[in-house]
């Protein structure tokens, strides 16, 4: 009894391979093949943020650099003070506006704002950009939506995946 049970499973399963879902590619999962479409949405959306972001650079007449993380900068005053480093607590002087030129936020004028650097819940571009500047700098700074408040963003003045510009003035380090 038991061997023609195991003779009809295996008749059953060997009937049924020609219908239903396609075979997988050999090597994938799953998994793979769900989120191939999301991986594809997503590089799609960064292109277009990075094409926004060179119109927006042209619109400026700015010519930022350009990190490997996708951050972009450009030095308006570059003074010979001390370096930002990680750990140091950083005084700076800033606004955030969207590309679009509606401004965000603001330090209060003659009041700076403080955070530690790599430490501190403040956007990872913010981190990176300060640690490429010296106390007395001041700089542009443009951060892609995946360096600043992602996908979400900050669900007050920043819509989701919005790119962030920022004006800094390093005021001091500790």
């Amino acid at each position: 009894m038991k061997q023609v049970c195991l003779l009809a499973l295996s008749m059953l399963l060997a009937c049924s391979g020609g219908e239903g879902t396609p075979a997988a590619k050999v090597g994938s999962t799953e998994h793979d093949r769900q989120t191939d479409p999301m991986v594809e949405e997503n590089k799609r959306i960064a292109l277009r943020e990075e094409l926004d972001i060179d119109g927006w650079e042209k619109r400026q007449d700015l010519v930022l650099e350009r990190t490997g993380t996708g951050v972009r900068m450009k030095l308006i005053r570059d003074s010979v003070g001390v370096s930002a480093k990680p750990g140091q607590l950083a005084r700076i002087r800033f606004s955030v506006s969207l590309i679009s030129g509606r401004q965000c936020y603001a330090s209060s004028l003659g009041e700076t704002e403080e955070f530690k650097i790599e430490e501190d819940n403040v956007e990872s571009g913010l981190h990176e950009a300060i640690q490429r500047m010296s106390v007395g700098d001041s700089a542009v700074i443009v951060l892609p939506s995946h360096r600043a408040y992602g996908l979400l963003g900050d669900k007050s003045k920043i819509p989701m995946r919005s790119t962030v510009i920022y004006r800094v003035g390093l005021v001091g380090v500790r």
